[in-house]
Formats: structure tokens, sequence, C-alpha cells
């Protein structure tokens, strides 16, 4: 009787103590391979791929906890496009993010975006780790591998937790201003410094990060959690709330014009729209129009098409 008890009582542990450390992503990397000569064996990249993907989904980005239904659902689409010298390689990454919504299957985008700055060394087998602490680790090059996936999964948190609750996710932005701030330094790496670009690495998290663009804050929170979350109960007051952000960030990008998150945030959100707004009365889709004429300049012609 004692033993079947010691058996429960570890069985039990063992079940709190996997609960209590529920991660938060339920991350899918894909690394492709394709342009990448023959003469490198490709089992190379299958190891890296699993490496990332246990990389993302095993280590605890938070200290909350997350139920299975609440992890928020990631693809990395590592694509290597070329060898700049021995075991280090160029190529892009794309990253796509999304969150439920409340009552409902459907998972809303919180993030589309393709960094075309990757550079990093890898050999196979080699540890994929990451230190917040030291950044930059003992090889740059090494090192920026994991700065890069660890940069986009605190933004893909922090992005998730600012959706629910206004500013919620400042925490997460924090840490990723923190990499951007001690990122590896090497030749071939760039994505990191201001002038890298204006669509970088580095503009991304200073938008969210900047006291100045607080409003951007504000625009999530209305957009996700008193838009979205609350089409099934209250459609019409949640159009209402959703129009409420499309009207605060053009008021943002007329005040900041050029700033990186307008892009960033209407990105792959055309078909939602228009899902969102089939049903509106004619005033209301004509004012959608408006604004969407405005942010979403390359969709403008299937938002009149589909909206009127």
């Amino acid at each position: 009787m004692m033993y079947r008890s010691l058996i429960l009582t570890l069985l039990l542990s063992f079940c709190l103590s996997n609960f209590l450390n529920a991660q938060e992503l339920r991350a899918k990397v894909t690394v492709v391979s394709s342009r990448i000569p023959s003469t490198v064996d490709k089992k190379i990249f299958t190891t890296l791929q699993t490496q990332l993907n246990n990389f993302l989904n095993n280590r605890k980005w938070t200290k909350d906890v997350f139920n299975e239904n609440e992890k928020i659902v990631c693809n990395f689409l590592l694509n290597l496009e070329s060898i700049v010298e021995q075991d280090v390689y160029k190529g892009s990454l794309t990253i796509q993010a999304a969150r439920p919504v409340f009552n409902s299957s459907y998972q809303a985008a919180l993030l589309n975006y393709m960094d075309a700055d990757i550079a990093f060394k890898y050999v196979e087998y080699q540890p994929v780790e990451f230190n917040e602490s030291r950044v930059q680790g003992s090889d740059a090059l090494v090192a920026n591998l994991t700065a890069i996936f660890a940069y986009y999964a605190n933004m893909i948190i922090g992005l998730d937790y600012d959706s629910f609750s206004p500013k919620g996710g400042q925490p997460f932005f924090q840490k990723a201003q923190n990499i951007v701030n001690n990122a590896p330094e090497a030749k071939n790496i760039s994505g990191w410094r201001v002038f890298d670009g204006l669509r970088n690495r580095y503009f991304l998290v200073e938008n969210l990060m900047n006291t100045k663009y607080n409003l951007v804050h504000d625009v999530i929170y209305t957009y996700y959690r008193q838009g979205l979350d609350k089409m099934y109960e209250a459609e019409k007051d949640a159009r209402g709330n959703i129009l409420k952000a499309l009207s605060q960030i053009q008021s943002f990008n007329k005040d900041n014009p050029n700033t990186m998150f307008v892009q960033f945030f209407m990105q792959s959100k055309s078909t939602e729209l228009i899902g969102i707004f089939k049903n509106a009365e004619p005033l209301e889709k004509n004012k959608a129009i408006d604004l969407l004429s405005l942010l979403d300049i390359a969709n403008l012609a299937k938002y009149k098409e589909q909206l009127r």
C-alpha cells in the first residue's frame, strides 16, 4: 500500500512539474537547403531543424503557465540561400504567428514577416543555446542564429500579451530590445543596427518600445481583444472597435510617417478585414475602405471589389 502511494505521489509530482513548466510556443521550424550545393551533406540541416524546434518549444520563455490550447502557434521558415565561407550560411527567415480568437476555431495572425538578414555559422550537433546575459556568446556568427530566434520568440510573445492586455507585452519587447542592444557583431551580420536599413529588427522593437509611439499598443489591444474577441457575442460593437483601431493606426501613421510598425501590422490582414466588414452597413464599409486605402494601398482594389 505504501509502495502504491509512493508511486502515485511521484506520478502526481511529475505531472504537476510538467504542468507548471508548460511552454508557451507551439513552434514549427522548417529549414530549406535546396540552394546549398550538393557537396554539402544535407543531413546537417535536418539536424539543425530538429535542434531549432527543440530550442523554441522546450525553452521556458515566461514565468506564466500556458495550457495546451493557449500555446502560441508559430512557424519559422529558414531558407538557406548561400554559403559565405566554411560552415557559414546566409539566407532569410519567414516568421508567422497567430493567436486564437475567443469563441471560435479561428487563429488571427499576430505576425507575418520575412527577415532577409540571416547569417550564421553552424556545424552539425553544435549546441543551439541562448544566454540573455551573454547574447554575443564566444563566437558571434554561432550566437547570431539563436539571438535571431530568441528575438522573434520574445516579439511573438510580446505581441500575444499586448493583444490580451494593454501594454502587456512590454517585458518581452524589453527582452527583444536587450538582444538588439547586445547583438553579435561580425562580418556578414546585419539587421540589428540603426544603419542596417529602415525595416529591420532594430526598428521593429524600437517602434514598440519608444514611448512616443505608445498608441501602437492601443491599436493592438483594441483590434484583437476589443474587436476580434467580441465578434461572436457582439459583432456590431466588435466591428466598431476594429474600425477604431484602424483609425488609431491611421492617426499614428499621419503623425509618424514611414515607421515600420504600420506596414508590419497591416501585413496579411486583407482577407481577415474583408471578412469582418462584408456584413457591415454601407456607411461603415465606406469608412473602412477610406482608412484601408491609406493603410494598405497594395490591396485597395481587393477591398473595393469585395466590400462594395
